[in-house]
């Protein structure tokens, strides 16, 4: 069947991974995908990285992340390690000249995500976080018909990630501990992708929160002391006015990676269910209907990133695939629309401490605004 997307990746990238693990595998594909060459991969030790090489077949296992990231056949680098890494890493590669995809979070403070920002503008190369849920057709149906007018005004919003990989207290990861994974955990890791998602479907800015967080276990197998949270509940105010809810889990039995948001306006609501993302729920006084992925019923944007025929299921992947190829397009010279940026990374990281600031104060919390910097593709 043909795939006649219309935003195209510039032929024969040579991208390079850091990073052996589970995201690596993601971007490996995507970029494949994409048209770019599997290039080089550097990890944790030379071993590792030659283990990688085979099992992503990856052209060339680097001794180290440095060796990687001064090679001038290099054109992008994806990084894809603990969380407390990323700016080292994301930093030696754009001061080396190359684009860089960087896991989120970006930064685990707003003030090292914020000096990224200034470096990726300062270097004028493409620099990107994969907040790839937006690439979902079915989000971009959700953001055209708020943007349109179709949905009225707004007035509520909920939103809930869910899932149950650490519901045991023999369940462990590195992203339980504070010097790997950073302050906060739960909301970091999937809070940041649903306030990301929520604002780029409204258009809309979170301005006041107030939250309260759990931690339900002090140790876990290997860890004796954790500190970040296992769960987050908040409320907060928009720029416009609408209020709205927050419940971020990762002990929520039966979830695995359940994102939804629903957005309610004078008109009509929208629901998004990243589990089921062949669908948009369109909630009517009367008549409610489920809106299934057909590209000849979709806005521009939400048919561009429908790759399949109708009734061909689209999922995670997809969407990761069309994140990465819409970067390389970037690349390219062009602009696609609805990009996750570096600032877009910077703008979580300031969500996340705003959030962590009321949990620890039982208090609303002011969220700062991300000032507008120059820059190409930041």
């Amino acid at each position: 069947m043909e795939n006649d997307r219309t935003t195209t990746a510039p032929s024969r990238l040579r991208a390079g991974f850091v990073g052996a693990g589970f995201m690596a595998e993601v971007h490996s594909r995507a970029a494949r995908a994409a048209g770019a060459e599997i290039a080089g991969i550097a990890s944790s030790s030379r071993a590792s990285a030659a283990r990688a090489k085979d099992r992503l077949g990856v052209e060339q296992a680097y001794a180290s992340v440095q060796d990687l990231v001064q090679d001038d056949r290099i054109d992008v680098v994806h990084v894809c390690t603990p969380n407390a890494t990323h700016v080292a890493l994301a930093e030696a590669a754009l001061k080396a000249g190359k684009h860089v995809v960087c896991e989120k979070p970006l930064a685990t403070t707003a003030q090292d995500a914020t000096h990224l920002v200034e470096l990726a503008a300062a270097a004028g190369t493409v620099a990107t976080v994969p907040f790839v849920y937006r690439f979902h057709p079915m989000v971009r149906e959700a953001r055209d018909r708020i943007a349109s007018g179709q949905t009225g005004r707004i007035s509520t919003i909920q939103g809930s990630y869910l899932q149950d990989w650490l519901l045991s207290r023999d369940d462990d990861n590195w992203r339980v501990d504070a010097g790997l994974g950073g302050p906060s955990r739960a909301f970091a890791d999937i809070g940041s992708h649903l306030c990301d998602l929520i604002e780029f479907v409204t258009n809309d800015r979170i301005t006041r929160v107030g939250a309260v967080s759990r931690t339900l276990f002090s140790g876990r197998a290997n860890h004796s002391d954790v500190q970040t949270e296992d769960l987050v509940a908040a409320v907060f105010a928009t720029d416009t006015g609408a209020v709205g809810n927050l419940l971020v889990s990762q002990v929520a039995p039966g979830r695995k990676n359940r994102l939804m948001i629903e957005i309610s306006g004078s008109e009509n609501t929208v629901q998004f269910d990243q589990e089921a993302p062949e669908t948009l729920w369109l909630g009517k006084r009367a008549g409610s209907e489920l809106l299934v992925r057909d590209r000849d019923a979709l806005s521009a944007d939400a048919a561009r990133l429908s790759v399949l025929p109708a009734g061909h299921p689209q999922g995670y992947q997809d969407a990761f695939n069309a994140f990465v190829a819409d970067t390389y397009t970037a690349i390219g010279g062009q602009a696609p629309e609805g990009l996750p940026t570096f600032r877009d990374g910077l703008r979580a990281a300031v969500l996340t401490e705003s959030i962590i600031e009321s949990s620890n104060s039982g208090q609303w919390v002011d969220v700062p605004a991300v000032k507008q910097l120059q820059g190409v593709h930041q």
